[in-house]
């Protein structure tokens, strides 16, 4: 690539400049980000664990309900639970009573979903009764705005729940959406208080077992020598170094409202694998915290950080979170939602509990321990049979992930940086010189003017609007970053706007919070404003953002929020949002309020006739899945990191945002030869599927490989784009289900216990599809474990693999292990183009894999990829299904059907028609059958009928035979039936005669 003289003067100056600001990578500093003990509320309360349990069956928990205040009606149970708060012996008045009590107002509300949402707050607070220390101009209450950003639907109360009252214990019985016969039981203990929730008489989650419930209640700063003489109040009696300020790197957090954690016990009997409440890098299913072999010792910690270079197979905080867990077992999944938007913390333990008295047999039953800096005690219960129903029923509250545009599941190309228009456009030529599909091109922080957002570079993006135009040529695209922090200088109308309109976040003291980020001296946008949000929407319009076109789409980094010289790297706890509201209220939805303006960003700048937004996002919380993708952050280019990634997304995709990927290479370091190239093997997998590189690596576009990984890694692409339409299908399958676009093993096999650990391999939706990607060096073959005994297939030479058990399947390194579950049929198209948009009127390819009855069946799912023309029917969603008949030992007849999937769900609109006929000469060229019948190989070629709707007559087709070679099945091949995608029509292959 030809750079001008001025080109390179400028990039080394920039380099040297961005030196600078660049922090060190050498590897995470885990010193930079607190440790359990050096959280003052984590330590609290697990020193409350820790009296607890050392006090074992003498300790009472200070919690109380209070029989009288019950109230029940249409569905939701109010009552006031009372917290008994001593006082020590010798302590000073601070004007309560030696006995005193604090109420807190309980809601239990039951939906008709059969979820229960129970919720404990503060009545002082809830009243504004309080003093602030420091003049501070905080909220006096609890947050209880968390659920407006997380919360969109499913809230509808079950009015049928019933009650019944008892000595000591109120009971609700209650059904769900798939149990109307009330099966479904809450028992609330009065004192000490604990809820149990039960399902066809069994118990399967407890609150508060453990007497660990723990609200730390308002109460003034008293100066004086001692504790504040509460006694069983939750807190560690014997230090309040950390109830008033908090001191951490430098930093000194200002505590206005004083301690005022929530905690409680959460316990599932009989479930010895829980799983979700991401992002972590441990595996699958959750380790245990409290020490031992094998076992972490500290809790995992939910608190969105900046953590590059991250460690693997720890509890450790990393971009995003997801307070989900769900605890499985055969024939029962149940889960708990915490919704809580502050710092969190949760410990898990496992034990087993005898079933007699000798201990012989018995279960495994999981207690975990949930504790938030502050906020509401506010928690979702979910009764469920299977996962599936579990994450559909957990995404029905929080809403399903988008329907993304199809460019945005095809192949990304990034690096931090491509530093000119010029380079830009000489990568798109490279990849199409090389026959490369790929549908985006990115830009890092570079192409921007002196890193202020909404502005190009005017010395090295000279013709942004140009660069667009020819990527446009091939239908591709541009994702441009744009991160919260605005550069804090004069003439920049941008920051200007921001200061101006009192938009950004504040300071302890209600002034605009100044800190360090990539631009040097910065402010932050306060996307909790409606009015922020109003503005930074605005800040999209074509008008505004120069050099934008509807070709380009967005990347939100860095907002977590990330703050170079802030505690933790993050925004300090004291900082005010909208409302008052302290950050430490808030601060893990903080980056899920930045996507959603950008996303309606980019709705708003299209008018009337909005296309579907892409956004990427780094930080994340529950809800985050409605408007964008997810990546696993700053990973490393080595083969552990590779390995983490798989269960990393497999986590995403469990706690409802199945839309994950991990930096394909490794955005640190080198990846040699062979791990960049197994590396792409399994990106091609990823929901999210893009290369990424620091701007310290070599450069490793797929073209730069020697020939031999050049070729490798181009297939693996391929691939990726061959199977659009099965990953689009199950993207559309997650949009309207929430179920997981890469399934883990116990989602697949429920009942197979031995599978609920794996995390090493998955199925692609629902096509059948299971692949175990290599991340091994000098890997050779890998061993599959199946569940079942199925058969199942190579997806490339057809061999046969069949289980129960773990299966050797070779994978030299230009083989990707993808076996095909018989009684799929798998839709795939096999032209290769170059770009996803190229595609759309290229024909499709049906594999049927037929099970040892066979039968097998698949589904389509397509529309235009770009609008939301979908919404008002502008689609088809077909369903194929295979079947086989043979009787008396007569060959095999095979039919083949296509259908509409669901006639009844599609409501015709103005676009309908108009897309039916822009896709009604769409065809099957090609319908591949595994394994094909042996009897067709012993009396001859079938023949093969054609029969579709809207022909008077039958058509005949041919057939090849392709006998079983070795572990290879024997398999058929129809060529051109003839067959229209969007039309019913059935295909019979029949024997020739004996």
């Amino acid at each position: 690539m030809f750079l001008p003289a001025w080109a390179v003067s400028l990039a080394v100056v920039s380099l040297a400049v961005l030196s600078l600001l660049v922090p060190p990578t050498l590897t995470v500093k885990p010193e930079n980000f607190k440790k359990c003990n050096q959280s003052g509320f984590c330590k609290r309360n697990r020193a409350l664990a820790d009296k607890a349990n050392e006090l074992g069956s003498s300790w009472v928990s200070p919690y109380r309900l209070s029989p009288k205040s019950i109230t029940f009606q249409n569905g939701r149970l109010e009552a006031v639970i009372l917290k008994d708060v001593g006082k020590k012996s010798g302590a000073k008045s601070n004007g309560r009573d030696a006995a005193s009590t604090v109420r807190l107002p309980l809601t239990l509300t039951f939906l008709k979903s059969g979820v229960v949402r129970v919720t404990l707050d503060e009545e002082k607070r809830r009243k504004g009764e309080i003093n602030l220390r420091h003049n501070s101009q905080a909220r006096k209450e609890r947050y209880d705005e968390a659920a407006s950003w997380a919360i969109v639907g499913g809230l509808d109360l079950n009015s049928d729940a019933i009650r019944n009252d008892e000595k000591g214990v109120t009971r609700v019985l209650y059904g769900g959406r798939h149990d109307t016969q009330h099966s479904s039981e809450v028992v609330i203990r009065h004192q000490p208080f604990g809820i149990e929730f039960r399902r066809d008489g069994e118990t399967q989650i407890r609150f508060n077992e453990k007497g660990y419930l723990n609200l730390e209640h308002w109460r003034p700063k008293v100066e004086q020598e001692g504790s504040d003489g509460e006694s069983g109040s939750g807190s560690n009696e014997d230090d309040q170094s950390t109830w008033w300020e908090e001191t951490f790197g430098g930093n000194t957090d200002s505590k206005p409202r004083g301690p005022e954690s929530v905690g409680l016990d959460i316990t599932f009997p009989g479930y010895e694998h829980v799983f979700g409440i991401p992002e972590h890098t441990g595996p699958l299913s959750l380790k245990e915290t409290r020490g031992g072999d094998g076992k972490y010792s500290e809790p995992y910690r939910l608190y969105n950080s900046d953590v590059f270079e991250y460690e693997l197979d720890s509890p450790m905080t990393l971009y995003g979170a997801i307070p989900f867990m769900q605890a499985h077992r055969k024939g029962s999944t149940v889960g708990v939602f915490w919704l809580n938007g502050a710092e969190t913390w949760v410990d898990i333990v496992k034990s087993k509990v005898a079933s007699n008295p000798l201990g012989i047999g018995g279960t495994t039953e999981t207690r975990t321990h949930w504790f938030s800096e502050s906020g509401l005690l506010d928690v979702f219960v979910f009764l469920t049979q299977t996962p599936e129903e579990l994450v559909s029923t957990y995404s029905e509250l929080t809403g399903n992930t988008q329907l993304p545009p199809l460019f945005s599941i095809a192949y990304h190309q990034c690096r931090w940086n491509y530093i000119t228009d010029e380079d830009v456009l000489d990568v798109d030529r490279r990849f199409d010189k090389h026959q490369i599909p790929y549908d985006n091109i990115w830009l890092d922080i570079e192409y921007t003017d002196d890193r202020k957002y909404f502005t190009w570079d005017p010395l090295t993006f000279r013709d942004p609007e140009g660069m667009q135009r020819q990527l446009a040529l091939r239908q591709r695209n541009l994702v441009a970053i744009i991160d919260p922090h605005i550069k804090n200088v004069a003439d920049y109308h941008v920051a200007d706007e921001l200061k101006n309109q009192g938009l950004a976040i504040r300071n302890k003291d209600g002034d605009i919070y100044e800190g360090w980020c990539w631009p040097g001296s910065s402010h932050w946008v306060d996307c909790f404003n409606p009015a922020a949000i109003k503005w930074w929407m605005s800040l999209f319009a074509y008008d505004r953002f120069k050099g934008s076109t509807p070709n380009l789409f967005l990347w939100n980094d860095m907002n977590e929020p990330s703050v170079f010289n802030g505690p933790e790297t993050t925004s300090p706890k004291d900082n005010l949002h909208h409302g008052n509201w302290e950050h430490r209220d808030l601060h893990n939805i903080n980056g899920m309020t930045l996507i959603n303006a950008t996303y309606h960003g980019l709705l708003a700048r299209d008018g009337s006739a909005p296309r579907r937004p892409f956004v990427l996002t780094r930080s994340f919380f529950a809800g985050g899945q409605r408007t964008g993708a997810m990546w696993t952050g700053d990973n490393l280019a080595n083969w552990e990191h590779l390995a983490a990634s798989i269960p990393m997304i497999l986590s995403m995709g469990v706690s409802g945002y199945p839309w994950a990927g991990a930096d394909v290479g490794g955005f640190f370091g080198d990846p040699s030869s062979e791990l960049l190239t197994r590396w792409y093997q399994a990106g091609a997998f990823y929901p999210f599927f893009r290369a990424h590189a620091h701007i310290d690596a070599r450069r490793r576009e797929p073209y730069l490989a020697d020939e031999r990984h050049r070729a490798i890694i181009t297939r693996a692409i391929r691939l990726r784009y061959q199977l659009l339409p099965a990953w689009y299908t199950a993207f559309h399958d997650a949009s309207t289900d929430g179920i997981p676009i890469l399934r883990p093993q116990y989602h697949v096999f429920p009942h197979d216990e031995r599978g609920f650990a794996i995390d090493d391999q998955f199925y692609v939706g629902g096509t059948g599809l299971l692949a175990k990607p290599v991340t091994r060096e000098g890997g050779s073959h890998v061993e599959i474990y199946l569940a079942d005994s199925a058969r199942y297939y190579d997806y490339f030479d057809f061999s046969e693999h069949h289980g129960p058990g773990r299966v050797t399947v070779p994978a030299p390194l230009d083989t990707i292990p993808l076996l095909m579950q018989a009684g799929h049929i798998v839709p795939r198209r096999d032209r290769p183009r170059r770009s996803s948009a190229l595609m759309a009127h290229d024909p499709f390819t049906l594999v049927v894999v037929l099970d040892a009855g066979g039968h097998a069946d698949g589904s389509l799912y397509l529309d235009d990829g770009r609008s939301f023309d979908y919404q008002n029917g502008a689609y088809i969603h077909r369903w194929f299904g295979a079947s086989t008949d043979s009787r008396d030992g007569d060959p095999a007849t095979l039919r083949i059907r296509s259908d509409e999937y669901d006639a009844e769900a599609r409501t015709p609109g103005p676009t309908t028609a108009a897309y039916l006929t822009s896709i009604q000469d769409l065809r099957v060229e090609r319908i591949i059958v595994v394994p094909a019948p042996s009897s067709w190989a012993r009396f001859g070629t079938p023949e093969v009928q054609v029969v579709e709707e809207g022909e008077a007559a039958a058509r005949q087709v041919e057939l090849s035979f392709h006998p079983a070679v070795g572990k290879q099945a024997a398999w058929a091949e129809i060529r051109d039936p003839g067959v229209r995608i969007a039309r019913s029509w059935e295909i019979s292959i029949l024997p020739a005669a004996k």
